[in-house]
């Protein structure tokens, strides 16, 4: 079960910081200063996520959490770039913002129910991701 709650606070943390690529990346390009105040507020929310699983990574592991690789930033990076490149307006970059999201929900609700027997705090920070993405979604939805 040790391996299992490692690879769900790794799966957590990969998303996180997922999270906080993109929101820097399309950050970038916002123009919109009440949006660009919500991504603020979006990224901190995932930093803390970020955070709370290197503090509890700690009970499981000598090791780090695993973050996405170059490659990964570096896809996210363009695709954004590409997707952008004849519309990066508010409702444009909210979009890939929440199809994002909406990835990394659908991967945290499988997590949940593929993993019944990780310990609690395991699960309770893997339910925390998921809502936090949840409310995060309904949040964007508001600058289609």
């Amino acid at each position: 079960m040790e391996n299992q709650n490692l690879n769900i606070l790794d799966e957590v943390n990969k998303g996180a910081t997922m999270g906080m690529n993109a929101i820097s990346y399309v950050s970038e390009k916002v123009t919109d200063s009440k949006f660009k105040n919500v991504l603020d507020i979006e990224y901190n929310k995932y930093k803390d996520i970020s955070n709370r699983v290197t503090d509890l990574y700690a009970n499981y592991s000598s090791k780090e959490p695993h973050e996405t690789n170059a490659m990964t930033k570096m896809m996210t990076w363009y695709g954004i770039q590409m997707k952008t490149m004849n519309d990066d307006s508010t409702s444009k970059l909210s979009e890939l913002l929440m199809q994002g999201t909406n990835m990394g929900i659908i991967e945290g609700r499988r997590l949940i129910n593929q993993n019944t027997n990780v310990s609690s705090d395991v699960k309770n920070i893997l339910h925390d991701f998921v809502t936090m993405q949840e409310d995060s979604v309904e949040t964007l939805k508001k600058y289609l």
